[in-house]
């Protein structure tokens, strides 16, 4: 049975929203971007279809020096060094990936490959920034001098 619109959550109507791999990748960039992290992830964990991994302010012991977030694969948790990185889109998601890549807690992956993911989620948002109609520019820039 199909359920109606107005009994979805907000994070049903999105995913129903999102007919492409890249605008689901915009749209998580620019979910944490707004500071909401947390449907982002949300928004991964249904994508990927895996548990959505726990995001806390801490550290791990021994990998605090230089780091802006970590994932631990024995608590599913991604821990941010401080507040602000929560709302950092690249340090997030290349997180997630380790998330992703993790399985009966052994870690697959590598730190490029993460970087490479997290950099895939931005150029898309930034493709559909530039194609929108919303984009920042004027209609004289867009259209170039009159």
């Amino acid at each position: 049975m199909r359920r109606h619109s107005n009994s979805l959550s907000g994070i049903e109507r999105l995913a129903v929203i999102l007919e492409s791999e890249e605008e689901m990748k915009a749209a998580v960039v620019a979910l944490i971007l707004d500071s909401k992290t947390e449907e982002a992830l949300d928004i991964l964990s249904r994508w990927y279809r895996i548990s959505r991994p726990r995001l806390t302010i801490g550290v791990v012991e021994g990998r605090t020096k230089g780091v802006a977030a970590v994932y631990s694969t024995r608590r599913r948790e991604i821990l941010a060094a401080n507040r602000e990185y929560f709302y950092n889109p690249f340090v997030m998601i290349h997180e997630f990936y380790h998330h992703l890549r993790s399985r009966s807690g052994r870690h697959r992956g590598t730190e490029k490959d993460a970087d490479k993911f997290a950099m895939e989620f931005i150029a898309a948002h930034r493709r559909l920034a530039a194609s929108s109609p919303y984009s920042a520019e004027t209609p004289t820039t867009a259209r170039g001098p009159s």
